[in-house]
């Protein structure tokens, strides 16, 4: 739940195993760096509920490690509550984008603005795809795409 007095912003994708865990470790790494930590409330969470309390995609974690990031999230999935309490909701594709709209539908405090975190993207990737059944490569790709649109994200939002 996100406080009144710091921003906030919630990472989105299916499973909440892959790309938003990812998103959310690769930004709270980055505040961390920047020294604004404190200024965010920082989660991910699913548009599913497949992954409820599960780890992040082992290869999602080796991904992280090889970058220095560590992170102990578990799987959860959105809330309306999510709605209410998170200034930013980022997801990672139109899929996901709809489920969350069709969602916020139903929220009637809606605070958040549920946007593509790959408008962020200084490249104009808008898409971050799902690696989930690809390679690490795919994983790596997932990485570097969360790296520039967090930076910009962050930058933008500062």
């Amino acid at each position: 739940m996100a406080s009144s007095s710091r921003k906030s912003v919630l990472f989105v994708c299916l499973g909440n195993i892959c790309r938003s865990p990812i998103a959310e470790a690769v930004f709270r790494k980055m505040t961390t760096e920047r020294g604004v930590v404190n200024d965010w409330v920082i989660d991910s969470g699913a548009v599913s509920d497949w992954n409820t309390g599960s780890s992040p995609d082992a290869r999602a974690l080796a991904c992280l490690r090889k970058h220095d990031i560590e992170t102990d999230h578990r799987a959860r999935q959105v809330t309306k509550e999510d709605f209410a309490s998170f200034d930013h909701i980022l997801c990672m594709d139109e899929s996901n984008l709809r489920d969350l709209n069709r969602k916020a539908n139903a929220v009637k405090n809606l605070k958040a603005k549920i946007e593509l975190l790959g408008t962020y993207d200084p490249q104009k990737q808008l898409i971050i795809k799902d690696p989930y059944y690809g390679s690490d490569e795919d994983f790596d790709m997932v990485y570097d795409q969360c790296l520039r649109c967090c930076k910009a994200f962050l930058d933008n939002h500062s």
